[in-house]
């Protein structure tokens, strides 16, 4: 068995940078009730008829619970602000 001792610095810079890519992966997705913020939505059928019809991502990881890609968001209000203008 080997034993290896870092000091306390070398420890939290190693543990920041396992910690970090799951850090992004957070800030990917965005609950129901962010989605509608950065749509500027009021109505929960809205948000669903944008889903349905693939204009924005998402993913179900449980039964009651649906977030959103932010970049797939992002994207959609791109697109739809250049073709208003």
């Amino acid at each position: 068995m080997e034993i290896i001792c870092l000091e306390d610095e070398a420890f939290y810079s190693l543990i920041e940078q396992v910690f970090e890519p799951l850090k992004d992966k957070e800030d990917k997705w965005a609950s129901v009730e962010e989605a509608m913020q950065k749509l500027r939505i009021r109505n929960k059928t809205t948000l669903q008829k944008l889903r349905d019809e693939g204009k924005i991502r998402f993913s179900q990881p449980e039964k009651k619970h649906i977030v959103y890609d932010l970049a797939s968001i992002y994207d959609y209000l791109e697109k739809h602000a250049k073709d208003t203008f």
